[in-house]
């Protein structure tokens, strides 16, 4: 697989040199492949946020390296350049809506790319039309719910066409509907878009339908693998302070009970299917 990201010997510390210095990364080493749908987890704390911001030179590290398609987020005249290949999408949307008028709103990234009307416009129609939110183009983003609120900052995002979007706790002030919707509109970009996605979030049941996942804790990477490989670790995650996820918590119990059982079920899908099979 071909890697966009790379990550090597990380290192970052919050008022480095002052008293009340706090280290948030320490040794990380990582690489983000091309297309992958890539899930980083772990409490409040843990660093993933701050390990985010390093892939499109918000911060840039205290030691180590990071490479965007083979650029160091160092090197200042080409962040532009790692600025059109990483999109961040922040946990409250009110914080990258900028315009009175939602198509307005799309529109401000590529306008800030010096496109040509013609083709904004294409992108912004494109946006709009990929996250299925045609019918928002002319309202104003102080009527909508957070959840169509998040879809816009997604879309004006995706307006610059990256390669790979980051999105940093995306569903932490939704309700129950309107995560749903957003993780679908996500996980359809990386499927049918081809673009790769790293989705930041502290709720376990986000993460079963990603490619690999990482869990941090206390600003160091401590498991990664497939989300099956890591959440047959179960000790570990409940050590860690996360979530176990429900449709795997109920199959380990049904297990216990002598039920014939794949290790692998991680959603409630796969777990009504499982059950029916046995039936």
């Amino acid at each position: 697989m071909e890697k966009l990201i790379e990550v090597t010997n990380l290192a970052y510390t919050y008022r480095a040199g002052a008293g009340n210095a706090v280290t948030a990364l320490s040794g990380i080493n990582m690489e983000v492949y091309r297309g992958e749908f890539l899930a980083i987890t772990g409490q409040n704390g843990s660093g993933k946020s701050t390990l985010a911001r390093h892939f499109n030179g918000l911060l840039t590290p205290d030691r180590g390296e990071v490479f965007v398609e083979g650029i160091p987020i160092t090197d200042k005249k080409r962040i532009a350049d790692i600025r059109k290949a990483v999109g961040m999408v922040f946990q409250n949307p009110d914080n990258q809506l900028v315009s009175s008028i939602v198509e307005e709103d799309v529109a401000f990234g590529p306008e800030n790319l010096g496109l040509a009307p013609e083709v904004i416009r294409n992108r912004v129609d494109w946006a709009l039309k990929t996250l299925n939110i045609e019918s928002l183009r002319l309202e104003s983003p102080n009527n909508l719910s957070e959840g169509q609120k998040q879809l816009v900052a997604i879309a004006g995002v995706l307006a610059m066409k990256p390669e790979c979007i980051v999105l940093d706790e995306p569903t932490a002030h939704l309700d129950p509907r309107s995560r749903r919707e957003v993780l679908e509109n996500v996980t359809r970009l990386n499927r049918n878009e081809g673009i790769t996605i790293i989705l930041l979030t502290h709720f376990m049941n986000e993460v079963v339908f990603c490619d690999r996942m990482i869990i941090m804790d206390m600003g160091k990477i401590i498991i990664t693998g497939t989300p099956q490989d890591v959440f047959n670790k179960e000790a570990d995650i409940v050590r860690l302070g996360l979530d176990f996820p429900v449709a795997a918590r109920i199959a380990s119990g049904l297990r216990a009970k002598g039920l014939i059982l794949p290790e692998s079920i991680i959603d409630a899908e796969e777990l009504v299917n499982q059950l029916c099979l046995l039936k």
